[in-house]
């Protein structure tokens, strides 16, 4: 979108030069992940089933962005379909990861994160089902934020499940991701975000499941964290959620069957245009029961009133963003203390409960592994309260940044 975008450009000086400014996120450059539509330009969803299509019309997301001032260079790669967490299975190949490009940028906002870290765009938007904007935050070492369900609109975005899909910014820091989560709700930021006081910070701690595995080297650096938040006066509380072990099976029956019922006709008339582990995957949810797919629904709000309880009297839930670094790309399983685990179940591990209670989230960089990869470090926030969210996370950034 090279053209488009310094048209955009020159649009934008000359506002200025006549005192039109649009506020902070006037001329900055952004990408957006191509499963979003961006009008006169293809909506691919990283698939050659939609070979062809080009978007009419700006999702409300990018309108939204643009009047905030931003300019759109240009749309980055994702896991087919938003339909895993390693950006492998794409029409357009892997992405790659910044900081090792054998390895795998996350997904499947992979693209979206590559283009932050590496430095082609201020900042990126992307969707989350299940992780897909924290998941690749952590592994580039970026922001990712996802907001409180429904509050960014998902119209104009090819869907995954429409009951758990998110939209959300990905950025190089807090403050930034805070400036774009503004714009994309339409009240751009009018202030500064201020950190909430770290002596004042009540943060939970839900170690049974979310600490059960982990790679050594996040463990390391979680517990780090923890001890460098403490240290500054943060007071951490153990907490639990009880039904955490139906985490996985809830979202599958949920995600599955929603992503099966908007890709039936296309899955019946052009199977071979999909990859197979996308359509092996799409295909899975076309067995799930409709009475499985209620007791999930029900499993949801069951899980929505134990996140809840935990946040009673808490700023924010803490825990890893990924239990390990980035894969190593074509790695279907790595180990992780004396067991070899998927990298699909891994990855989406701690993340995809806050989709299923639609509480806000969000990842951003602690301290690499030994051999420098990345690492997320988790907070979710009370449902409607992404503004306090994001002030207890630059708070903990404020933190982390003076290690």
């Amino acid at each position: 979108m090279a053209d488009e975008a310094r048209a955009a450009a020159q649009q934008a000086d000359a506002d200025l030069a006549a005192g039109r400014d649009h506020g902070p996120l006037h001329g900055v450059p952004i990408s957006i992940k191509d499963i979003v539509d961006v009008r006169g330009v293809p909506t691919t969803a990283a698939s050659r089933v939609r070979e062809g299509h080009v978007a009419a019309a700006d999702a409300p997301s990018v309108t939204l962005l643009r009047r905030a001032g931003v300019i759109v260079i240009g749309k980055t790669n994702l896991h087919e379909f938003a339909f895993g967490t390693t950006n492998e299975d794409s029409a357009f190949g892997p992405a790659r990861n910044p900081h090792d490009p054998t390895r795998s940028p996350g997904g499947s906002s992979g693209g979206s994160a590559a283009s932050v870290a590496s430095g082609m765009a201020l900042a990126t938007l992307g969707t989350d089902t299940g992780g897909s904007i924290r998941i690749p935050a952590a592994v580039c070492g970026i922001v990712g934020l996802k907001p409180t369900y429904g509050e960014v609109s998902a119209d104009g975005v090819v869907p995954l499940s429409r009951t758990l899909d998110h939209i959300g910014p990905l950025a190089q820091d807090v403050t930034d991701a805070w400036l774009l989560y503004h714009a994309l709700v339409g009240r751009p930021a009018t202030r500064q975000l201020s950190a909430a006081p770290v002596s004042g910070l009540r943060l939970g701690v839900p170690r049974r499941y979310f600490c059960d595995l982990l790679d050594d080297g996040v463990k390391a650096s979680f517990e780090r964290a923890l001890d460098q938040l403490q240290h500054a006066g943060a007071r951490l509380d153990a907490v639990d959620i009880k039904h955490a072990d139906l985490i996985a099976p809830i979202y599958l029956h949920i995600v599955l069957s929603d992503a099966a019922a908007y890709h039936a006709a296309t899955l019946d008339s052009m199977p071979d245009r999909y990859t197979e582990p996308v359509r092996i995957r799409l295909e899975m949810g076309r067995s799930i029961l409709a009475e499985d797919y209620v007791r999930a629904l029900n499993g949801r709000e069951t899980l929505r009133r134990e996140v809840d309880a935990a946040l009673s009297g808490r700023d924010a839930l803490v825990m890893p963003a990924v239990p390990i670094p980035a894969p190593v790309i074509g790695v279907t399983h790595v180990r992780v203390g004396s067991q070899d685990e998927p990298v699909r179940n891994l990855t989406l591990r701690l993340t995809q409960l806050f989709d299923l209670t639609g509480h806000p989230a969000i990842s951003l960089p602690m301290a690499p592994t030994p051999s420098g990869l990345p690492c997320g470090f988790q907070l979710a926030g009370a449902r409607g309260q992404t503004n306090a969210l994001l002030e207890a996370a630059l708070a903990v950034e404020h933190v982390f940044n003076s290690r």
